[in-house]
């Protein structure tokens, strides 16, 4: 993978993947554990595992469609990675795709999480 200024920066939770193998595609700079608490709203788990990553901007629209088919849909999570201009919030079966000079682009993908049940507090994209 090739390491670049202008690289997406993002958190995947690996217990919301579905087919673990996609993080094998991203360099993960660092990886925290935290316990779960009531405040996650995920009691079928004990743990979170969070990565951070960098997306070569080459391969960012690819690794997108790849997370939105392998975040599980069996509860509601999403991704997310950004750069100085765009930042694509991925969930299962949508992909938004942010301008972030536009905020107001980020209202319609705050709703969607919603939709799904993800508390308005982990809805904290920008």
């Amino acid at each position: 993978m090739i390491k670049s200024d202008n690289n997406y920066q993002g958190v995947i939770i690996e217990e919301s993947l579905s087919n673990k193998k996609i993080l094998d595609k991203l360099i993960i700079t660092k990886t925290e554990i935290f316990p779960v608490t009531e405040k996650n709203k995920t009691p079928w788990l004990s743990k979170w595992t969070l990565h951070h990553v960098e997306i070569h901007p080459a391969i960012a629209d690819k690794i997108a469609n790849e997370l939105c088919e392998t975040i599980n849909s069996k509860q509601s999570w999403y991704a997310d990675f950004k750069n100085a201009n765009t930042h694509y919030v991925i969930f299962k079966h949508k992909v938004f795709v942010i301008d972030r000079d536009k905020a107001n682009q980020y209202q319609e993908a705050k709703e969607y999480g919603k939709r799904l049940g993800i508390p308005d507090y982990q809805l904290d994209f920008i």
